[in-house]
């Protein structure tokens, strides 16, 4: 699946719009209000992104759901150790993130993980329900490193984690 444009040039475009229309909806529906219409419309449209991931891939395998992720990878945007990559598992650690650069190149910082991090676990929701995800920190909060984990669940209403 090719992206028309690399991702990380397409959260560039959406954060220079974000920067100008944030400050008018803050003044218009106060701070709190507006970054959680924000963070809403982020996270659906992961979730609608990872359906449509889940479509084109014919499979919900977690090797299939890390081949999605060339596009996001494009251009050395992340370094990425993988320590584990099976059917039932997908662990591995971002140590470099050129996401967590730009946004503070851009004086969004602040704005950071709600516009890119925040996808990551709405993003597997979409793709498939039978795997849960786990992260415990980012570079975009200040981290070493972001430490993803990504299982395929191992029994309705049992995590495994």
């Amino acid at each position: 699946m090719t992206e028309a444009i690399p991702i990380i040039e397409q959260r560039r475009i959406e954060a220079n719009l974000i920067k100008a229309l944030l400050p008018a909806l803050e003044a218009e529906l106060g701070a709190e209000k507006a970054r959680q219409l924000l963070t809403g419309v982020i996270v659906q449209l992961a979730r609608e992104k990872g359906a449509e991931l889940r479509v084109a891939s014919k499979s919900d395998s977690l090797i299939t759901f890390a081949e999605t992720w060339e596009p996001w990878l494009r251009g050395g945007t992340l370094d990425m150790e993988v320590i584990s990559l099976t059917d039932d598992e997908y662990r591995f650690d971002v140590t470099r993130c050129a996401y967590a650069e730009m946004y503070r190149e851009m004086g969004l910082a602040d704005l950071g993980f709600t516009l890119s991090c925040n996808r990551d676990a709405a993003l597997v929701e979409g793709f498939s329900d039978r795997i849960e995800f786990r992260r415990t920190q980012t570079i975009m909060e200040g981290a070493p490193h972001c430490d993803f984990h990504y299982r395929r669940r191992v029994r309705e209403g049992h995590t495994g984690l």
